[in-house]
């Protein structure tokens, strides 16, 4: 995934409905708990964390019990320090306060909470890239020190992996193609960060990489659920059985539920969001464009999919009436550049969501070369009377226009095949026409049309219609 390249709009939910998970989950309703817990007599050590005499109190005070209830709640804790909700006053003497953070929990506005809540996930994401403790405690050298050699761990590459695999994530889920809400199966998710686009069959080495994989992120999404980052289904114990170990109850192997299953959460989406934005990635919202101009819109929503294209032209068109969305929509749709027939088409999608009251504004731009096709198109289809019929020239710039804003939006797809072909086939000397339409994509379409046409014949012609205007211009 390149920063570069503008991802898919993501769809968020309203941030006082986020800031209320994130107030939930319960790596952040842990840690503020201790934070209001913690008082004169609490104590740290040297490196912040509580001292050991006072963590079962600590667990007491999270409702934590059994062999993990210290750990957990000195994990609770660090996520405490780390996101500001306490301070150390004094580190010679170990003693803490509240932080300033934790009052923005209560009293802050709901982008303050999703603030410190997004430290407390870059917290827990650093954890999920650290190996097991027992592993850790094995490659103690004699000094103290770990032995990263040993662990065959690479911090980086770690980190990087858990990226990737997060950032698949959330393109499956913005992506108009994926699953969106519905659960991604984990071998299906490691596979996509380790198998190549390009193989076919993969390799038994391969498969065994993609079940390595498996098991990393069965670890590691089981500590990301509790951020409020993901719902995880995790890996099925009985498949981690030895193999001559009788399973617990039958087994159906073609459940792919056991294997694990994820959902990023609406507030994961968000923070996912965030980490991109940082990262330098385009990673836009739906609604990010409704108080813009209707040229940001147009312009906007050109590499949209279509679903996304719909829902931000209907946030921008509620703040407008029809008649001033149309003409503002109608102006920012002019141009000769090369994305302007692309804006053309957005502009007509987004005036079939305007009503009859927007008919004047159409009837304006009639005599418009530019303007003038869409508008008869838009007129006709809402049952308007006197509409004039367009010129010749107007049918076939209109045509050329369609044609290249088609391919700009999809390349070359199917239904931009189909359109060629019906273009060629209702037109008798279409190609000794059209090669004089004087649009500046008369040239590249005509090309297109000799790629896409499977005729040879027609194909031929269309080169040949697109030879003469790539001189007619100048080419």
């Amino acid at each position: 995934m390149s920063d570069s390249s503008t991802l898919p709009p993501a769809r968020l939910r309203p941030e006082a409905e986020l800031a209320r998970d994130a107030l939930s989950a319960p790596v952040l309703a842990r840690a503020a708990r201790l934070a209001r817990w913690a008082g004169p007599d609490t104590r740290v050590d040297a490196g912040g964390g509580l001292v050991e005499e006072q963590l079962p109190a600590a667990a007491e005070q999270l409702g934590l019990s059994g062999d993990d209830a210290a750990a957990h709640a000195s994990e609770a804790w660090r996520i405490a320090v780390d996101t500001g909700l306490v301070e150390i006053t004094d580190e010679e003497a170990g003693t803490v306060a509240a932080g300033e953070d934790l009052a923005l929990l209560t009293g802050g506005s709901p982008q303050d909470v999703l603030g410190v809540w997004l430290t407390a996930l870059e917290a827990v994401l650093a954890d999920a890239s650290v190996p097991d403790l027992d592993d850790l405690v094995d490659a103690m050298a004699d000094g103290g020190e770990v032995d990263l050699s040993s662990l065959d761990w690479d911090p980086d590459a770690e980190s990087e992996f858990l990226d990737g695999v997060l950032g698949n994530l959330y393109l499956l889920t913005v992506g108009e193609d994926g699953p969106g809400d519905a659960p991604v199966p984990l071998p299906a998710l490691a596979a996509s960060v380790i198998v190549p686009s390009d193989m076919g069959e993969p390799s038994n080495e391969v498969l065994e990489q993609v079940s390595d994989a498996m098991m990393r992120l069965d670890d590691q999404f089981r500590l990301l659920e509790p951020a409020g980052l993901v719902e995880y289904q995790p890996v099925d114990e009985a498949l981690m059985a030895d193999a001559d170990e009788e399973p617990a109850a039958p087994v159906d192997e073609a459940d792919v539920t056991r294997y694990g299953m994820v959902r990023l959460t609406p507030l994961g989406l968000y923070g996912l969001r965030a980490r991109l934005l940082d990262a330098g990635f385009e990673a836009p919202a739906v609604g990010d464009l409704a108080d813009k101009g209707a040229d940001a819109l147009l312009d906007g929503t050109a590499p949209f999919p279509p679903a996304a294209a719909h829902a931000e032209t209907e946030l921008w068109l509620a703040g407008r009436s029809p008649l001033d969305a149309a003409r503002e929509l109608l102006a920012a749709a002019r141009g000769s550049d090369t994305g302007a027939p692309l804006r053309r088409l957005r502009c007509q999608q987004a005036l079939s969501l305007v009503g009859a009251e927007a008919e004047p504004a159409l009837r304006e731009v009639l005599d418009d070369a530019e303007l003038g096709g869409l508008a008869r198109v838009w007129l006709t289809e809402h049952g308007a009377r006197d509409v004039p019929a367009p010129p010749q020239e107007m049918v076939f710039w209109l045509t050329i226009d369609t044609v290249a804003a088609q391919l700009a939006a999809e390349g070359n797809s199917e239904e931009l095949r189909a359109l060629v072909e019906g273009l060629a086939r209702q037109h008798s000397g279409f190609f000794d026409t059209v090669w004089r339409v004087e649009h500046p994509a008369t040239p590249d379409v005509l090309e297109a049309m000799g790629r896409l046409h499977p005729d040879k014949k027609v194909a031929k012609e269309a080169r040949k219609a697109a030879f003469k205007a790539r001189s007619q211009q100048g080419g």
